[in-house]
């Protein structure tokens, strides 16, 4: 079994941006999917809309993954509204709107699966996305058995977080190689630990955030024989996008 940490009470795996590859991210669809797949948490992203509406995007433009375009803070919850989220992932998720928090809030929790709210602010929208993200989330997940996990590449998004919401438990996510500064960043957000690439999880990476009582979880870890190995050395969860291979029912992934 992944090894356990009091501070990590959640699934070790997490569907990536709600059903991976199987269903267009970050949509109603995909958190269904990732459920439907047996998996008990699911990772998605949220920003605000020009009126200030939490909703789940992963990039600054909605050009990728809809059929419209422009900055997601120079568009009203009515615009993000008429475009279609689903389309471009195949004809099955033709129409998929761009959920709300308060709407996945509600899917996940009547799905009993627990959540990683990436907070992914538009460029220059970091502190109030933070705020505004957190104090919803900390409302639409009162009283649930586990409370969501904020983590976020932005420092002042989570700063932002903490204060407006101090009891969530936030991690940081760190780009590229682990810093030799990340503990000294990591204790002054208040931030349980932290959310690496896979590609940097190496021995000596993981052995130092977990011998200073960090959690760990990596990102985004498609192969079984991969994530076998980060479990070994001792990380707390994985994030993959391949929901059919890298999961708690696969063969000889979990003792």
């Amino acid at each position: 079994m992944p090894p356990s940490h009091p501070a990590w009470p959640w699934p070790a795996f997490i569907a990536h941006r709600g059903g991976g590859r199987l269903a267009p991210e970050n949509t109603l669809a995909a958190m269904r999917t990732g459920a439907a797949a047996g998996f008990g948490m699911v990772e998605f992203d949220v920003k605000l809309s020009r009126d200030g509406m939490p909703f789940l995007l992963h990039d600054d433009t909605v050009d990728r993954t809809s059929d419209g375009s422009g900055l997601a803070s120079e568009l009203d919850w009515r615009a993000l509204g008429r475009m279609d989220f689903g389309g471009w992932h195949g004809p099955d998720f033709a129409g998929e709107p761009a959920p709300s928090l308060y709407a996945v809030a509600r899917c996940t929790r009547a799905h009993h699966i627990h959540s990683n709210i990436e907070i992914k602010p538009t460029t220059g929208h970091e502190a109030e996305t933070g705020t505004a993200v957190a104090r919803e989330a900390a409302r639409l997940w009162a009283g649930a058995d586990l409370p969501p996990l904020l983590s976020s590449f932005s420092e002042a998004a989570l700063e932002a977080a903490r204060a407006a919401a101090p009891d969530l438990p936030r991690a940081l996510l760190i780009e590229g190689p682990v810093p030799a500064d990340w503990r000294l960043r990591q204790q002054g957000l208040g931030c349980i630990g932290l959310n690496i690439d896979a590609r940097h999880a190496d021995e000596a990476a993981v052995r130092d955030i977990l011998d200073q009582g960090a959690t760990l979880a990596v990102w985004t870890v498609d192969d079984p024989d991969l994530a076998r190995a980060l479990f070994d050395r001792g990380c707390h969860a994985v994030f993959t996008d391949a929901l059919r291979h890298v999961r708690a029912d696969a063969p000889g992934l979990v003792r």
